[in-house]
């Protein structure tokens, strides 16, 4: 039926909760900013990361973009305290930071089996990621579904987001898909299903705890609707 499988990861490939709040975390990073020479309090520290985020954001928009790139922050944390760290070193504390505000991370049941299904029909899987790369690619690789995809787009990366128009289109025009043979599944109305028809695709739209909240399966416009989370149904859906 279709041959390029199109998913957004969060909430549709993989079930995550996180706490960027947490008294613990801030106390963490306040230590490993310590370590390295660049003195905090864990409140001072978690109220300038907000402030270089929103600031970061509003560089991104002035330039034409949607996204911004974590990594900028973190050094600007450094940055602030007159501290100059090495690339690794920036990487490690994006990493740490995702790890300690992590509650768990794991797939929906029935991924790889999907994925196994749809490599031996020849079918080409593709991600389509509102995501930072730095937290993402090491979750990917950890729940051992990298090496299925046959292209993988983070926005970070692209500086684009779903439902962008141009992110989309830098995934299609990089694999010259075709759009008609094309599905994108995801569990946003807006990023995925909407990003979708302005692409001029098919989708499919799974409700589950991560998409929006007060969104109904309804009234989402998807070609195809799973409205209870079951990750297992797709199949029988996109690969009659």
């Amino acid at each position: 039926m279709y041959k390029n499988y199109i998913f957004d990861l969060y909430g549709t490939l993989v079930d995550i909760r996180t706490n960027e709040n947490s008294g613990y975390l801030w106390k963490k990073m306040q230590e490993f900013y310590g370590f390295h020479g660049a003195e905090y309090s864990s409140v001072e520290l978690k109220r300038l990361y907000a402030r270089l985020c929103k600031q970061e954001e509003k560089k991104a928009e002035t330039e034409g973009f949607s996204e911004i790139q974590i990594e900028k922050v973190f050094d600007g944390l450094f940055r602030e305290k007159n501290v100059i760290v090495s690339d690794d070193t920036i990487y490690t504390v994006c990493e740490f930071f995702r790890i300690i505000s992590t509650k768990y991370v794991k797939l929906y049941d029935g991924v790889i089996e999907l994925f196994e299904e749809l490599k031996k029909k020849d079918k080409k899987i593709y991600l389509l990621s509102n995501a930072q790369r730095v937290f993402t690619e090491p979750e990917i690789k950890y729940l051992g579904i990298w090496d299925y995809f046959d292209g993988i787009f983070i926005s970070s990366n692209e500086r684009y987001k779903k439902p962008s128009s141009e992110f989309f289109n830098a995934l299609i025009k990089k694999y010259g898909l075709n759009v008609k043979e094309s599905i994108m599944i995801g569990n946003d109305g807006t990023s995925d299903i909407e990003g979708a028809c302005r692409a001029g695709m098919d989708s499919l739209y799974i409700r589950t705890d991560i998409s929006p909240q007060g969104e109904k399966p309804e009234d989402v416009g998807a070609t195809y609707v799973i409205s209870d989370g079951d990750f297992t149904k797709i199949g029988a859906i996109v690969l009659k």
